[in-house]
């Protein structure tokens, strides 16, 4: 047990140290593409947070494995380094004995991996999407940056000059609404003084009211406009709350992606078993690979490891397409992959306990 102890808490150590740093570059370059985002007024800044926070098990789900893998590298090359698992082997401590140290602390990781994978990515994308659909169906004032021209969806684009000091009114509010190609819509260029937004409680609508201004309807082709003064205009901007059906297979749950039997939602529901089971093959292959000799250093092998694994990631890649894509029956998918590599780690395995652990 002290043996068990020391060793996977090296793993661990190692593989949250490799999982943060990956987390922050993979979720660092995430956020600058939604901060973009924001700067150009898809979404106000304010749900940021909540965007980054749905996206996260997604980002474990990929991220666990490779710093599983490389935690297991860098924990063992460092013992090797320091001899202390010839110090191990010396006392009676067997390859089958360290496998199976090295196995125990991957099924808690492929737990966590499983549980990403199979419940938490598809519902975290699904009210990841939801956010932004709805974000993206209404026009609202606090998403709005003066002296910026912003596109709003249904063919709007509003402009305004700034906001009041309490932050409620719109100063200068210019509203162009492109027609309908093919029939005599015109186009409207609303322009006002001043607005504000309302939401209706008993119908959830929401409402775009702009005072003291005018309103010009121009149809192309035509040389006459419509012009019209108002003193108060209400333009409908969208249902509060309302919500697209998600039919893509990212957001179905596990089990009816199971039920459904459609190439795209097998090769969903493979990828989704098979993430955890990467997590087993990557620690039967990272103990073999790990054995360097002390004048190599604990980095030799590392280098060729993540190529390993690149191309462990990229041919499961390639399958879910390709049974996605149903040129692949769904009956052979992913496994074969996963076979290959397994057989990978066995042969490795093998030829490491042949040498001996010295």
């Amino acid at each position: 047990m002290i043996l068990f102890r020391y060793l996977t808490r090296e793993v661990l150590l190692t593989m949250s140290a490799v999982a943060g740093v990956l987390l922050l570059v993979v979720m660092g370059g995430r956020f600058i593409r939604y901060f973009g985002k924001a700067a150009e007024g898809d979404f106000p800044v304010t749900v940021l947070g909540n965007l980054m926070l749905f996206h996260l098990p997604g980002f474990m789900e990929l991220v666990l494995p490779l710093a599983f893998f490389l935690g297991i590298l860098l924990a063992y090359g460092q013992l090797y380094m320091n001899s202390e698992i010839t110090v191990m082997v010396a006392c009676g401590v067997s390859p089958g004995k360290l496998l199976q140290i090295t196995l125990l602390p991957s099924l808690l990781v492929a737990l966590l991996v499983g549980l990403c994978s199979i419940w938490l990515t598809p519902w975290g994308s699904m009210l990841n999407e939801e956010v932004i659909q709805e974000q993206r169906s209404r026009l609202d004032a606090s998403i709005l940056a003066p002296g910026r021209f912003q596109n709003f969806g249904q063919g709007r684009t509003a402009y305004i000059s700034g906001f009041s000091r309490d932050g409620q009114q719109m100063q200068n509010v210019f509203v162009h609404q492109l027609g309908s190609r093919g029939e005599e819509v015109p186009n409207y260029v609303t322009r006002a003084e001043q607005g504000h937004q309302e939401v209706r409680d008993e119908t959830g609508s929401r409402f775009l009211v702009l005072e003291s201004g005018d309103r010009f309807g121009v149809t192309p082709g035509e040389h006459q406009a419509e012009h019209l003064a108002f003193e108060r205009y209400t333009i409908r901007l969208g249902v509060s709350g309302d919500r697209q059906e998600l039919d893509a297979a990212e957001f179905q749950s596990t089990a009816s992606l199971w039920q459904s039997g459609e190439p795209e939602a097998m090769a969903q529901w493979q990828w989704r078993m098979g993430v955890p089971l990467m997590v087993f093959v990557l620690g039967l292959i990272a103990q073999p690979l790990s054995r360097v000799n002390p004048r190599q250093g604990r980095f030799a092998k590392l280098l060729p490891a993540v190529f390993l694994y690149v191309a462990y990631l990229s041919l499961l890649l390639a399958a879910v397409d390709a049974v996605g894509n149903a040129t692949l029956p769904a009956a052979i998918g992913v496994w074969p992959v996963h076979g290959a590599f397994l057989a990978l780690g066995l042969g490795l395995l093998w030829r490491s306990q042949r040498k001996g652990m010295r």
